[in-house]
């Protein structure tokens, strides 16, 4: 009389491992399971703008890193459209596998222009940046849109071009620097980022850009809300014509700074959507 006690455990053990066994082959065999990813993950290029420097993605840098991505943040002379571009696709030339380019600010131009040419760049990520189309100049987008107080804080100083005349720096006045470039962060640690601050050229905001890469490469867009830079409403317009995918958070001009997650999350997406 014990073998019918036996029998309904081993029944159902004996059912268990049929179902875990079928379960893993149906994972093995459907087409929408999830697969591993194949080959390294892209080179991620940050290209910064004028008040700042590649500094500036250090909590970005350290997010993409822990995700398994390469990064690089070479530093943007900020000197002409056509040169700074050429620059960063100096940069590009040495990277063998795919690379994502992102920017912020002026950054912008550079990497719409840097990308063209190069096949294994994949995406271009706008961050509170500039995505001009052909003969657009920064100074002309931030000032096509009511909102921007970056003008009425430029202080103004010459630099020796060599066999040339002087050329043009334009920095943010100390006292307005934290009102118009980075509102959501700390006053001590804006303080520090106006006596630091990288200009930007006169030569170089007001350069005319060239073929937009954006054109034939897939773009994202995050729009800093509160951008006093560049309006908002500008970067919406650049974004719909360059067919960006888009997403806004509350944030200063310098979104990458206060809101690392957010860029990294956008620079995750272009990979996810790419790959």
């Amino acid at each position: 009389m014990r073998v019918p006690a036996l029998r309904r455990p081993l029944t159902a053990l004996a059912a268990a491992v049929l179902l875990v066994t079928g379960a893993v082959s149906a994972q093995a065999t459907s087409p929408k399971a999830v697969q591993p990813d194949k080959g390294p993950k892209p080179t991620v290029v940050l290209v910064h703008g004028a008040f700042a420097d590649a500094s500036g993605f250090n909590g970005t840098i350290a997010l993409l890193q822990k995700a398994g991505f390469p990064v690089i943040a070479p530093a943007n002379p900020l000197r002409d459209t056509a040169g700074d571009a050429a620059y960063i696709s100096s940069v590009v030339d040495t990277i063998p596998g795919p690379v994502i380019l992102a920017a912020h600010s002026y950054g912008g131009v550079v990497i719409t222009n840097a990308a063209r040419g190069h096949a294994n760049v994949k995406a271009l990520v706008y961050m509170g940046a500039f995505a001009p189309d052909e003969g657009e100049s920064a100074l002309q987008l931030a000032g096509q849109f009511p909102g921007s107080e970056l003008g009425a804080a430029l202080v103004p100083r010459a630099y020796p071009i060599p066999g040339g005349e002087p050329g043009t720096d334009g920095y943010i006045d100390a006292a307005k620097f934290r009102a118009v470039f980075a509102a959501d962060l700390p006053a001590s640690q804006t303080r520090l980022m106006a006596a630091t601050q990288r200009p930007g050229s006169v030569q170089g905001l007001s350069g005319p850009s060239g073929a937009p890469a954006w054109k034939t490469v897939p773009s994202w867009y995050l729009i800093p809300t509160q951008d006093k830079v560049i309006p908002p409403a500008a970067q919406r317009f650049m974004a719909k014509r360059a067919g960006s995918k888009v997403t806004e958070i509350q944030s200063s001009h310098v979104v990458m700074i206060s809101h690392p997650e957010a860029a990294a999350r956008i620079i995750k997406a272009a990979y996810v959507a790419t790959r």
